[in-house]
């Protein structure tokens, strides 16, 4: 497994405060990485230190297989590019002069690109048109262009549809696509917009108070939080071998409870069991969101 990003127990104190708790992040090569958490979770801190523009107080990071604690993370570096929080442009400039500030920046060789990154995320018609004068959803675009100045390989971005309308959401959604399968960028997605990284996301991390307490892969996550009918019982040897028989695909989660996943209904899965003297204590329907799935996981509370 080629992985991008690897953090171990990393750690992030302020006084008292403990902003990252033994973090551990697994980011593998060509991957759309949701990072789930609420606001103070951690999430922006992670991100600048990744970044390097703050340093862990314990613990450590490896990305493209440079350590920080080694000077080859500065070319590891050059591979990146970020938007952290909002995007760095200047609003007295145009769409085309921004980009040329960051490929001065970052030592481009040559203005060569300019033109396709200004179509690759629609902002090749602004002409003379000021930045301060586009729309949020412009400006995120335009600041999506200028951290891909240096052609990276991983793409990190913090929040990059907050407050957007739903056109602007739906924008940045099909650039991240486009870049992820056209252009074969790794991306790290942080956002609480949960409904939204569920339609792009290939791998998930989801932190609480500073830790990842779960990293999974959109097709496990989709299988837990896919429909599914969740019986009682009091042994289920009998029901599994009711299932074997009629090809029910199910799981059975401890001694007394079996999820039944795929649309059934309820009713004829309850008569076809009674037939076979089969009555579980309980029986009911449940289908997730992602948010409900995340809020079960870290116990309650507010997604803010």
């Amino acid at each position: 497994m080629e992985y991008v990003l690897e953090t171990n127990n990393l750690e992030k104190k302020y006084k008292d405060f403990r902003a990252l708790n033994h973090t551990n992040i697994h980011i593998e090569k060509g991957a759309i990485y949701g990072l789930i958490g609420k606001n103070g979770a951690g999430k922006t801190t992670l991100i600048r230190i990744v970044c390097g523009l703050q340093e862990p107080t314990n613990g450590s990071y490896i990305i493209y297989g440079k350590s920080n604690n080694s000077n080859d993370i500065i070319s590891a570096r050059k591979r990146m590019g970020a938007i952290i929080e909002t995007p760095s442009i200047y609003g007295e400039m145009t769409a085309r002069d921004n980009l040329i500030e960051q490929y001065k920046l970052v030592g481009m060789p040559s203005l060569d690109g300019i033109d396709d990154l200004l179509k690759l995320v629609g902002l090749e018609d602004t002409g003379k048109k000021k930045a301060k004068n586009f729309s949020l959803g412009m400006k995120q675009r335009l600041g999506i262009a200028i951290a891909l100045a240096n052609n990276p390989d991983f793409l990190i971005l913090d929040e990059p549809i907050n407050g957007l309308d739903p056109q602007g959401i739906i924008e940045i959604r099909e650039l991240i696509l486009k870049l992820n399968k056209e252009r074969r960028i790794t991306i790290l997605i942080s956002s609480h917009y949960l409904d939204e990284l569920s339609k792009i996301a290939t791998h998930y991390g989801f932190l609480d108070s500073g830790s990842i307490i779960q990293e999974i892969t959109s097709e496990e996550l989709m299988k837990k939080m896919e429909h599914k009918i969740i019986l009682t019982v009091n042994d289920p040897k009998e029901f599994v071998k009711y299932f074997e028989q009629n090809n029910i695909s199910y799981e059975v989660m401890d001694s007394k409870t079996i999820n039944v996943y795929g649309k059934h209904n309820l009713s004829k899965l309850v008569s076809g069991l009674f037939k076979k003297n089969l009555i579980a204590d309980d029986i009911h329907e449940q289908e997730e969101t992602l948010e409900n799935y995340y809020m079960n996981l870290i116990g309650g509370g507010n997604n803010d």
